[in-house]
């Protein structure tokens, strides 16, 4: 999967320069498989992900959102679906939980507002985005808990505010470790379980 900056003289995406994007432009991209965020202005695109990186998405919703759907303290979403969130018109995290007490930033097919939880799972293409340029815009917009899955080192990642445009130190749990999320701390699961059984590990 390959993370790029859309130029806007491309054949292939017509639009305002560069730092101008809007939700609106958004709106109107062609519905071409590819995923087109919108970071400070700024037009992202990643193309289809590799098998491995949609596997630990399935085994994110196996352990996170079936449960949580089973006991019911918040909503789960894997991609495609848009945040729009200060500084982001959209995004498109490859997973979203949203407390139930907060459902009203659904409305029109959207999130409108800071999810309580966003997941990126890491791939060689993507690496520098989701480590850079979205946990940027992530501490900016105020996300309470970023984590990072990277299937090259078997970690799990976890970025909690410790205040206003501030992330501490990365929590960091190996493959052996059970992980919790704040919004979630009833329900965990072992790191490794997220890449267990999967029939090409091709990063």
């Amino acid at each position: 999967m390959t993370a790029l900056v859309i130029k806007t003289d491309s054949p292939v995406v017509a639009g305002p320069l560069q730092g101008h994007w809007t939700l609106a432009d958004w709106e109107a991209l062609p519905d071409d498989g590819n995923r087109y965020e919108i970071i400070d202005g700024v037009l992202y695109m990643t193309t289809a992900p590799h098998s491995f990186h949609q596997w630990i998405i399935r085994r994110l919703e196996r352990f996170i959102g079936i449960a949580t759907e089973d006991a019911g303290p918040a909503y789960c979403f894997p991609a495609p679906v848009g945040v729009i969130m200060p500084g982001c018109d959209p995004v498109q995290p490859d997973y979203v939980v949203v407390l139930q007490s907060r459902a009203d930033l659904f409305r029109n097919g959207r999130i409108y507002g800071v999810p309580d939880l966003i997941i990126e799972v890491l791939s060689p293409g993507t690496r520098a985005y989701d480590e850079r340029v979205k946990l940027v815009a992530y501490t900016a917009a105020g996300v309470p808990e970023y984590a990072m899955v990277d299937p090259e080192t078997r970690q799990v990642r976890r970025h909690l505010l410790e205040a206003p445009g501030r992330y501490a130190a990365p929590v960091i749990a190996d493959a052996t470790d059970q992980v919790a999320f704040a919004c979630l701390p009833d329900i965990t699961f072992r790191v490794a379980d997220l890449f267990a059984g999967a029939p090409d590990t091709t990063l």
